[in-house]
């Protein structure tokens, strides 16, 4: 499976506040946190599902995939989607993993999976 997602028992703002707070603590920032939802409203669609992606970055990580290949930036900075699917609060990402093996890597895959974890634990604190 090409990502990782999970169902929490909180409401959004709150799932994203307990989020950041969590990758905070793993070195973790977010550079930007875009609403699509109020994007796709403000240019005239009727786009109701609430739907945010938080785009974070660990910039000893994102330096050590550069200096081994500058194309790995073409996953960076790592993604992190929440939002309400049948009144149901989701948050998942893409597996780091996943996208990092199209580049035949090995030692960027060892570097995917140590990020892969540590983002995986900060999604399950919001559980």
């Amino acid at each position: 499976m090409f990502h990782y997602t999970v169902e929490v028992q909180k409401e959004m703002n709150e799932t994203m506040e307990i989020l950041e707070e969590s990758l905070k603590r793993e070195g973790f920032g977010v550079l930007w946190k875009f609403s699509v939802t109020e994007k796709l409203q403000e240019k005239g669609f009727d786009f109701q599902t609430p739907f945010v992606i938080l785009e974070v970055c660990n910039p000893q990580e994102a330096a050590r995939v550069l200096s081994e290949n500058l194309l790995a930036g073409y996953f960076l900075p790592c993604k992190i989607v929440v939002y309400k699917e049948n009144e149901t609060t989701k948050i998942g990402m893409p597996k780091p993993t996943m996208l990092i093996s199209m580049m035949n890597n090995e030692q960027l895959e060892h570097l995917a999976e140590d990020i892969e974890k540590r983002l995986i634990s900060c999604i399950n604190e919001c559980k």
